[in-house]
Protein backbone atom coordinates (compact mmCIF):
# COMPACT_ATOMS: atom_id res chain seq x y z
CA UNK A 1 0.00 0.00 0.00
CA UNK A 2 2.61 2.23 0.98
CA UNK A 3 4.43 1.91 -2.73
CA UNK A 4 3.19 4.74 -4.60
CA UNK A 5 3.98 6.73 -1.64
CA UNK A 6 7.46 5.98 -1.74
CA UNK A 7 7.87 5.75 -5.24
CA UNK A 8 6.61 9.54 -5.20
CA UNK A 9 8.94 10.41 -2.62
CA UNK A 10 11.98 8.84 -4.28
CA UNK A 11 10.63 10.42 -7.63
CA UNK A 12 10.51 14.24 -5.64
CA UNK A 13 14.02 13.72 -4.10
CA UNK A 14 15.65 12.64 -7.58
CA UNK A 15 13.68 16.12 -9.12
CA UNK A 16 15.20 18.20 -6.20
CA UNK A 17 18.60 16.46 -6.66
CA UNK A 18 17.91 17.73 -10.39
CA UNK A 19 17.38 20.74 -9.67
CA UNK A 20 20.29 21.59 -7.61
CA UNK A 21 22.56 20.29 -10.22
CA UNK A 22 20.92 22.32 -12.88
CA UNK A 23 21.12 25.14 -10.72
CA UNK A 24 24.85 24.75 -9.19
CA UNK A 25 26.16 24.37 -12.58
CA UNK A 26 24.48 27.18 -14.38
CA UNK A 27 25.64 29.47 -11.42
CA UNK A 28 29.03 27.83 -12.31
CA UNK A 29 28.85 28.39 -15.86
CA UNK A 30 27.48 32.13 -15.55
CA UNK A 31 30.64 32.87 -12.92
CA UNK A 32 33.33 31.09 -15.03
CA UNK A 33 31.83 33.30 -18.46
CA UNK A 34 32.23 36.36 -16.09
CA UNK A 35 35.51 35.81 -14.71
CA UNK A 36 36.79 34.59 -18.00
CA UNK A 37 35.94 37.49 -19.91
CA UNK A 38 36.33 40.06 -17.47
CA UNK A 39 38.78 38.98 -14.88
CA UNK A 40 40.83 36.39 -15.94
CA UNK A 41 44.38 38.53 -16.46
CA UNK A 42 44.21 40.52 -13.49
CA UNK A 43 43.53 37.15 -11.82
CA UNK A 44 46.29 35.72 -13.46
CA UNK A 45 48.51 38.34 -12.53
CA UNK A 46 47.90 37.98 -9.15
CA UNK A 47 48.69 34.03 -9.25
CA UNK A 48 52.00 34.97 -10.99
CA UNK A 49 53.12 37.74 -9.03
CA UNK A 50 55.43 36.02 -6.63
CA UNK A 51 57.09 34.14 -9.50
CA UNK A 52 57.25 37.52 -11.64
CA UNK A 53 58.56 40.13 -8.34
CA UNK A 54 61.62 37.45 -8.39
CA UNK A 55 62.43 38.07 -11.71
CA UNK A 56 61.68 34.59 -13.20
CA UNK A 57 60.35 34.13 -16.97
CA UNK A 58 57.20 32.08 -17.41
CA UNK A 59 56.98 30.13 -20.55
CA UNK A 60 54.71 27.90 -22.01
CA UNK A 61 55.62 24.85 -23.95
CA UNK A 62 52.64 24.44 -26.13
CA UNK A 63 50.37 26.26 -28.56
CA UNK A 64 47.29 25.53 -26.21
CA UNK A 65 49.10 25.58 -22.68
CA UNK A 66 48.42 29.80 -22.18
CA UNK A 67 44.73 28.70 -23.07
CA UNK A 68 43.98 25.92 -20.86
CA UNK A 69 45.57 27.03 -17.93
CA UNK A 70 43.38 30.19 -18.28
CA UNK A 71 40.61 27.85 -18.69
CA UNK A 72 41.43 26.07 -15.34
CA UNK A 73 42.24 29.14 -13.28
CA UNK A 74 38.93 30.52 -14.29
CA UNK A 75 36.75 27.22 -13.67
CA UNK A 76 38.19 26.96 -10.09
CA UNK A 77 38.02 30.54 -9.49
CA UNK A 78 34.14 30.24 -11.35
CA UNK A 79 33.75 27.28 -8.54
CA UNK A 80 34.80 29.47 -5.23
CA UNK A 81 32.55 32.35 -6.65
CA UNK A 82 29.51 30.01 -6.96
CA UNK A 83 30.06 28.47 -3.60
CA UNK A 84 27.44 30.28 -1.98
CA UNK A 85 24.57 29.43 -4.62
CA UNK A 86 25.41 25.84 -4.40
CA UNK A 87 25.68 25.06 -0.43
CA UNK A 88 22.42 27.39 -0.53
CA UNK A 89 20.79 24.59 -2.88
CA UNK A 90 22.13 22.14 -0.48
CA UNK A 91 21.11 23.53 2.24
CA UNK A 92 17.49 24.07 0.88
CA UNK A 93 17.77 19.92 0.16
CA UNK A 94 18.63 18.25 3.81
CA UNK A 95 17.09 21.28 5.80
CA UNK A 96 13.54 19.71 5.89
CA UNK A 97 15.08 16.48 7.35
CA UNK A 98 16.48 18.33 10.46
CA UNK A 99 15.29 19.37 13.25
CA UNK A 100 15.11 23.12 14.91
CA UNK A 101 18.66 22.02 17.11
CA UNK A 102 19.94 20.01 14.40
CA UNK A 103 19.56 23.20 11.62
CA UNK A 104 21.38 25.67 14.21
CA UNK A 105 24.46 23.07 14.70
CA UNK A 106 24.56 22.63 10.76
CA UNK A 107 24.57 26.42 10.14
CA UNK A 108 27.36 26.79 12.84
CA UNK A 109 29.54 23.72 11.66
CA UNK A 110 29.11 25.41 8.18
CA UNK A 111 30.80 28.64 8.86
CA UNK A 112 32.98 27.27 10.32
CA UNK A 113 34.03 24.99 8.18
CA UNK A 114 34.42 27.63 5.04
CA UNK A 115 36.39 30.33 7.26
CA UNK A 116 38.92 27.06 8.51
CA UNK A 117 38.79 26.27 4.51
CA UNK A 118 39.91 30.21 3.52
CA UNK A 119 42.02 30.45 6.42
CA UNK A 120 44.05 27.46 5.49
CA UNK A 121 44.29 28.73 1.74
CA UNK A 122 45.28 32.34 2.84
CA UNK A 123 47.81 31.11 5.73
CA UNK A 124 49.41 29.14 2.99
CA UNK A 125 49.75 31.49 0.21
CA UNK A 126 50.75 34.67 2.34
CA UNK A 127 52.61 32.62 5.38
CA UNK A 128 54.20 29.27 3.68
CA UNK A 129 53.81 29.42 0.25
CA UNK A 130 56.29 32.33 -0.23
CA UNK A 131 58.73 30.56 2.00
CA UNK A 132 58.98 27.64 -0.22
CA UNK A 133 59.24 29.53 -3.51
CA UNK A 134 61.99 31.25 -1.84
CA UNK A 135 63.20 27.90 -1.01
CA UNK A 136 63.01 26.26 -4.23
CA UNK A 137 64.45 29.35 -6.27
CA UNK A 138 67.58 29.12 -3.89
CA UNK A 139 67.92 25.41 -3.98
CA UNK A 140 67.92 25.42 -7.98
CA UNK A 141 70.77 28.62 -8.32
CA UNK A 142 74.13 27.82 -9.71
CA UNK A 143 72.53 24.89 -11.36
CA UNK A 144 69.86 25.65 -14.04
CA UNK A 145 68.39 28.85 -15.16
CA UNK A 146 64.31 28.68 -14.04
CA UNK A 147 61.66 29.08 -17.04
CA UNK A 148 58.68 28.05 -15.35
CA UNK A 149 55.81 26.31 -17.68
CA UNK A 150 52.36 28.46 -16.97
CA UNK A 151 50.63 24.87 -16.75
CA UNK A 152 53.17 23.64 -13.96
CA UNK A 153 53.77 26.45 -11.92
CA UNK A 154 49.98 27.11 -11.72
CA UNK A 155 49.37 22.97 -10.43
CA UNK A 156 51.87 23.57 -8.53
CA UNK A 157 50.30 26.37 -6.75
CA UNK A 158 46.82 24.42 -6.60
CA UNK A 159 48.39 21.55 -5.46
CA UNK A 160 50.31 23.46 -2.71
CA UNK A 161 47.10 25.86 -1.64
CA UNK A 162 43.79 23.85 -1.35
CA UNK A 163 45.40 20.72 0.72
CA UNK A 164 46.00 23.37 3.42
CA UNK A 165 42.55 24.42 3.57
CA UNK A 166 41.18 20.86 3.18
CA UNK A 167 43.90 20.19 6.34
CA UNK A 168 42.26 22.97 8.57
CA UNK A 169 38.56 21.39 7.99
CA UNK A 170 40.59 19.10 10.95
CA UNK A 171 38.35 20.35 13.66
CA UNK A 172 35.12 20.45 12.39
CA UNK A 173 35.80 16.63 11.10
CA UNK A 174 36.72 15.67 14.87
CA UNK A 175 33.90 17.83 16.13
CA UNK A 176 31.60 15.21 14.01
CA UNK A 177 32.92 12.14 14.54
CA UNK A 178 32.63 12.77 18.48
CA UNK A 179 29.05 13.60 18.07
CA UNK A 180 28.39 10.10 15.89
CA UNK A 181 29.73 8.43 18.41
CA UNK A 182 32.87 7.30 16.03
CA UNK A 183 35.35 9.39 18.66
CA UNK A 184 35.89 10.54 21.59
CA UNK A 185 38.70 12.39 23.75
CA UNK A 186 40.66 9.41 24.84
CA UNK A 187 40.90 7.57 22.02
CA UNK A 188 42.03 10.50 20.03
CA UNK A 189 44.77 11.46 23.19
CA UNK A 190 45.81 7.98 22.95
CA UNK A 191 46.08 7.19 19.50
CA UNK A 192 48.40 10.48 19.01
CA UNK A 193 51.68 8.49 18.09
CA UNK A 194 49.72 6.87 14.75
CA UNK A 195 48.13 10.52 13.63
CA UNK A 196 51.56 11.81 13.29
CA UNK A 197 52.23 9.08 11.52
CA UNK A 198 48.77 9.07 9.64
CA UNK A 199 49.66 13.21 9.22
CA UNK A 200 53.11 12.03 7.76
CA UNK A 201 51.74 10.04 5.22
CA UNK A 202 48.70 12.73 4.14
CA UNK A 203 51.19 15.71 3.78
CA UNK A 204 53.19 13.40 1.43
CA UNK A 205 50.13 12.68 -0.39
CA UNK A 206 48.22 15.86 -0.84
CA UNK A 207 51.72 18.29 -1.70
CA UNK A 208 54.05 18.00 -4.25
CA UNK A 209 56.76 15.21 -3.87
CA UNK A 210 59.49 17.40 -1.86
CA UNK A 211 60.03 16.94 1.85
CA UNK A 212 59.42 21.21 2.76
CA UNK A 213 56.18 20.89 1.35
CA UNK A 214 55.10 17.97 3.12
CA UNK A 215 56.61 19.73 6.29
CA UNK A 216 54.87 23.13 6.02
CA UNK A 217 51.34 20.77 5.67
CA UNK A 218 52.29 18.78 8.47
CA UNK A 219 52.98 20.93 10.80
CA UNK A 220 49.71 22.56 10.73
CA UNK A 221 48.24 19.86 10.61
CA UNK A 222 49.48 18.43 14.23
CA UNK A 223 48.42 22.01 15.69
CA UNK A 224 44.77 21.56 13.85
CA UNK A 225 44.47 18.25 16.02
CA UNK A 226 46.09 19.17 19.13
CA UNK A 227 42.67 21.80 18.72
CA UNK A 228 40.05 19.58 18.02
CA UNK A 229 41.43 17.23 21.36
CA UNK A 230 40.40 20.63 23.19
CA UNK A 231 37.20 21.19 21.04
CA UNK A 232 36.30 17.39 21.49
CA UNK A 233 37.20 17.11 25.32
CA UNK A 234 33.81 19.47 25.98
CA UNK A 235 31.69 17.64 23.26
CA UNK A 236 29.30 14.40 24.13
CA UNK A 237 28.27 12.14 21.64
CA UNK A 238 24.48 12.51 20.19
CA UNK A 239 23.32 9.27 21.61
CA UNK A 240 24.22 10.07 25.30
CA UNK A 241 21.74 13.27 25.39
Amino acid sequence: MDQPNEKQSILEHLAALRKILLVSAGAVLAAFVVIFYAFIDPLMGLITQPIVERGIEIIYTAMSEALMTKLKVALVAAVVVASPVIFWQLWGFIKPALYPNEKRAVRLIFFVAVFLFLLGVMFCYFAVYMLAVDFFLISGENLAVPMLSIDKYVGFLFGFVLPFGLAFELPVALYITTRLGMTNYEMLAGKRKFVILAVAVIAAVLTPPDVVSQVMLGIPILLLFEVGLLVVKHVRPKQAE
